[in-house]
């Protein structure tokens, strides 16, 4: 693994923030009718893990940065559920719902793989 000297160098928080970024441009295809609630709420549910995770890392702990990422999971889970809402609703075709949640996917594997890797090192420190 690369030196981290930065929130910024997590992989993870680069992933979790082209995730962010791309529910964020996903809401413009959204009917103007749904605008100011399903596209109001699911940007908001799709920005907490690039800050969560910045957020562990700025704090100097391994252990830090594991308990704000064990939050994560529930956070790539709410706009999953919205995105699915949003596509039964014809707000979103299906092409474009699975490549958001083939990212989260992604996303959510690497932040288990860090989940994983971190615990390890907590548990082996002495």
């Amino acid at each position: 693994m690369s030196e981290v000297r930065s929130y910024r160098d997590l992989r993870v928080w680069q992933r979790a923030m082209d995730r962010a970024l791309g529910i964020h441009a996903l809401g413009r295809s959204f009917p103007d009718s749904e605008r100011f609630v399903m596209v109001a709420q699911l940007r908001r549910a799709a920005v907490p893990v690039p800050p969560n995770s910045a957020e562990g890392q700025a704090r100097s702990s391994t252990r830090d940065l594991l308990r704000f990422l064990l939050i994560a999971p529930g956070s790539l889970a709410e706009p999953e559920t919205q995105l699915i809402l949003a596509h039964r609703l014809d707000c979103l075709d299906q092409d474009r719902l699975d490549s958001t949640l083939v990212l989260a996917g992604k996303t959510g594997r690497m932040i288990r793989g860090l989940q994983t890797s971190l615990a390890s090192r907590i548990a082996a420190a002495p």
